[in-house]
C-alpha cells in the first residue's frame, strides 16, 4: 500500500499507482452523467475497490453518507484507509460483496491489477480478445500524467494482459443482498446506487426485493455485455420504472463489451 496524489492533488492510498489514476478517470466518467446530489444523501457503492468514488463524493458534497462494499481483503484494507483519509465520518465500509442471496463466494484476486478482481473470472479468461481490447484502450487513453503509456507499442497488449492476470489468488468472502442491507440499516432512500463489480452486476440487481426498488432514485453502473447482459439489465430497470436510461462506452473501450449505464426515474 502506498500514498499518492491524484491529478488535482487529492491524496489517496492505493495498491498500484497507475491503476489508481486510471480508476479516477473511470469515476469521472460516472460523474459526467450530471449526477445531482445534496447534503445528507445516501450512496451505495457496490464494488468500491479502493474507494476513489467515495473520496471524490466526500470532497464534492458535504455530510454525504456512503456505504461502500468491497469483498477482496487486500483491497478492502486500502478502502478502509481511504475512508478515514476522506475525513467523512459517514463514509462506511464493509468487507463483503452484494449478490442475489446471502452466501460465501470464491473471488479471484489479481495482485498485478486489483481492479480486475472478480467472482466471475470467466469474463476475463473466456474472452481474451475483449480483455486485450480493454488493455489497448487503457494504453491509448491513459491520463496525462501517465503520458508514457502512449509510447507502448500496441503489439505489447497481449503481454501486458498476461502480466495483469498473473499470480492470481483465490479468496472467499461473504456476500449479502442489497435488500437485506436495506432492512438491517432501516434505509428509507438511496439517492445513488453505483455498481461496478466485474461481471456480477446482474446478481446485485436480482438481490433487490420489489418493495425496495422505489427507494432507489438513480443508478450508475458498468455492465459487461456478455450473454446479452446489457438488454437484461435494461429490462430490469424499465420494469422498476427507471424510464430515463443512458448508456455509453468510454473512449478507447468501444471494441470491448464494457458499457456504462445511467438510469433514473422520470419525474
Amino acid at each position: 500500500m502506498k500514498k499518492i496524489n491524484l491529478n488535482d492533488g487529492t491524496s489517496i492510498y492505493c495498491i498500484k499507482e497507475t491503476e489508481a489514476i486510471v480508476l479516477d478517470e473511470h469515476i469521472k466518467g460516472y460523474l459526467d452523467f450530471n449526477i445531482k446530489l445534496k447534503k445528507d444523501d445516501i450512496i451505495i457503492d457496490v464494488g468500491a475497490n479502493i474507494g476513489i468514488f467515495g473520496v471524490r463524493l466526500s470532497k464534492f458534497f458535504n455530510n454525504i453518507q456512503i456505504h461502500a462494499f468491497e469483498p477482496i481483503p487486500q483491497i478492502y484494507e486500502v478502502l478502509k484507509k481511504n475512508s478515514k483519509l476522506s475525513l467523512n465520518k459517514k463514509f462506511n465500509t464493509y468487507r463483503m460483496g452484494l449478490s442475489h442471496k446471502k452466501d460465501y463466494l470464491n473471488f479471484i484476486y489479481y495482485p498485478n491489477s486489483p481492479a480486475l478482481s472478480t467472482a466471475k473470472p470467466e469474463i476475463w479468461e473466456n474472452n481474451k480478445d475483449n480483455f486485450i481490447s480493454a488493455v489497448k484502450g487503457s494504453i491509448l487513453n491513459a491520463p496525462s500524467n501517465i503520458w508514457w503509456a502512449k509510447l507502448i507499442p500496441r503489439f505489447f497488449a497481449p503481454l501486458i494482459a498476461k502480466y495483469l492476470k498473473a499470480n492470481k489468488k483465490k479468496v472467499k468472502s461473504k456476500v449479502t443482498t442489497l435488500s437485506d442491507f436495506i432492512e438491517k440499516k432501516e434505509i428509507k432512500k438511496i439517492s445513488l446506487l453505483k455498481i461496478d463489480c466485474e461481471g456480477h452486476e446482474l446478481n446485485v440487481l436480482r438481490g433487490i426485493k420489489d418493495e425496495h426498488w422505489p427507494l432507489i432514485k438513480v443508478i450508475v453502473m458498468e455492465v459487461n455485455d456478455l450473454d446479452n447482459n446489457f438488454e437484461i439489465v435494461k429490462k430490469i430497470l424499465l420494469k422498476h420504472n427507471f424510464n430515463h436510461i443512458q448508456s455509453e462506452k468510454e473512449k478507447g473501450f468501444e471494441k470491448t463489451t464494457l458499457i456504462n449505464i445511467y438510469a433514473k426515474r422520470k419525474k
